[in-house]
């Protein structure tokens, strides 16, 4: 009889706390990813760290072998650290010192009201995150906006930066051929359009969690308007500066990218003679993320070379 009540006991508890983590995920199921995300991230090793630059807090992750090879990765325009989660791991495990930051306004990092926000202003976070961390000469990759922000510490400080991997990198004077407002989504239609643009098969959004995505979208759209307003100035572009990068550099590009198409990926292809490009087909601009398979072996390659042979491009099939 004492069994039985216990079991009852054990079920009645289980399903409750079903129902309240049901609950919580329709209620904030934004909040709920996030910390999936994060525990994913913790779950490779990564340990969550911050340091002061400026005056202001950044955050970071840092995995791997405390002796290891160091590498920073710098995520994109409404990104954060953890969007390196499926990435890092292909890093640690070939012994590289992985750091993850989140950038001035975003992801755990501070928001200072007066920041610009704009590509050089993070370039000197960046800069500033590798002498808060110790690191004199690190490789340096950047996703999207932070392939941006990366060619920008590269160009500036080449002497920091032992070899560069831009991954479906923003940078060129190229206008964007889709209305960059769809960055801060405000109706169900306008998030739609912007998952079809940062992915070739986006899956359907229940409407609930869609709500909660504008309502989250909302409360920081402010940073993102500011730091798109500084980039469509066109005063940070790289194009002229490109070619004076001596190091090493590997370019990664989505086939189907529809955000910085595969024609902007070849064109800095072009512009860096030492550079080498694989394109990974099928793959749209979440590529680091849904195509980490392909872009985490061809950098731990790239990375136990010294040098990339020139203008080399290779096509890898996505899944």
């Amino acid at each position: 009889m004492a069994r039985k009540k216990l079991f009852w006991t054990i079920c009645v508890a289980s399903l409750a706390c079903v129902a309240s983590a049901g609950a919580l995920f329709y209620l904030q199921p934004t909040w709920v990813l996030g910390h999936i995300q994060e525990l994913r991230m913790r779950a490779t090793g990564a340990e969550s760290r911050q340091v002061m630059i400026d005056g202001h807090r950044i955050h970071y992750y840092v995995s791997g072998p405390a002796d290891g090879a160091p590498i920073v990765l710098v995520h994109g325009l409404g990104g954060r650290s953890e969007d390196f989660v499926s990435l890092a791991p292909y890093l640690v495990r070939s012994g590289y010192r992985v750091y993850t930051p989140d950038l001035l306004g975003f992801g755990q990092s501070e928001e200072p009201p007066n920041a610009t926000y704009s590509i050089s202003d993070e370039a000197d976070v960046v800069e500033g995150f590798f002498d808060a961390v110790g690191l004199t000469h690190t490789d340096l990759g950047g996703w999207s906006m932070g392939g941006w922000v990366a060619q920008k510490v590269a160009v500036d400080h080449p002497e920091r930066v032992k070899r560069l991997i831009l991954m479906d990198s923003a940078g060129l004077t190229v206008p964007p051929t889709w209305d960059t407002r769809l960055f801060t989504p405000t109706t169900p239609a306008e998030l739609d359009q912007l998952d079809a643009l940062l992915m070739p098969h986006p899956p359907m959004v229940p409407k609930f969690v869609a709500q909660d995505v504008l309502r989250i979208s909302a409360n920081y759209a402010w940073v993102v308007k500011r730091a798109v307003a500084s980039m469509l100035t066109a005063k940070d572009v790289m194009d002229d500066d490109l070619p004076s990068l001596k190091m090493p550099v590997l370019i990664l590009w989505g086939q189907l990218d529809r955000i910085t198409p595969l024609s902007e990926g070849e064109a800095i292809h072009l512009l860096i003679p030492q550079s080498r490009m694989v394109v990974a087909s099928g793959c749209g601009h979440l590529a680091p993320q849904s195509c980490s398979s392909e872009f985490g072996p061809a950098i731990t390659r790239f990375l136990r070379t010294t040098y990339a042979r020139p203008h080399e491009q290779t096509m890898m099939t996505g899944e």
